[in-house]
């Protein structure tokens, strides 16, 4: 699921742009009336999708821009007077007067888009700096001494136990390597 957050100087404004995307079967993660309140909503998640307008209670949608996370992508809603400032600086805009059509179908885009860079990142393989390694390694060595296990076996374990508690492969080593030293 996508996060989607919506940062509008007026709470009515954002309200009715969220009621019109839960309305199409979008989930929104939170409404805001301020850019800093919008970036600190966004510092929670990796990613996701920022609407909003020009002009914020406390700043300018490329001032939020400078402070939201790499992940996310913005879609600015603005009169026609400005749509030539947001051109080339990676931010997809929509005019207003506003269609709810037009609004659907683009954050139905930004979506897909970002969904199909997350089944990419998946598919790539994990990179592991030499460290990290050896930190897997040692954790399986000690599963494999203390459990009887084969390598596949103490491998698997890992990968099961790092699944089930929704940490990483590295941190799943390091808990049982604590937890065999106490």
């Amino acid at each position: 699921m996508t996060n989607i957050l919506i940062a509008f100087p007026k709470l009515e404004e954002g309200r009715g742009i969220k009621n019109v995307l839960l309305r199409n079967g979008f989930s929104v993660s939170g409404v805001c009336t301020s850019g800093m309140q919008a970036a600190g909503r966004a510092d929670e998640w990796n990613e996701g999708i920022v609407i909003c307008g020009y002009k914020l209670t406390d700043m300018l949608y490329s001032q939020l821009q400078e402070l939201l996370p790499a992940g996310f992508e913005m879609l600015l809603l603005t009169p026609g007077q400005h749509l030539n400032d947001c051109l080339g600086n990676d931010v997809v805009c929509l005019g207003m007067p506003l269609k709810v059509k037009e609004l659907v179908d683009t954050v139905d885009m930004m979506v897909e888009n970002m969904e199909r860079r997350r089944r990419a990142r998946r598919k790539s393989p994990i990179v592991r700096d030499e460290k990290e390694t050896a930190l897997i390694k040692e954790a399986k060595c000690l599963l494999m001494e203390r459990n009887n296990m084969t390598e596949g076996e103490a491998h698997k374990y890992m990968q099961k136990s790092s699944m089930d508690s929704g940490t990483n492969m590295v941190e799943t080593a390091q808990m049982i390597l604590t937890l065999f030293s106490i």
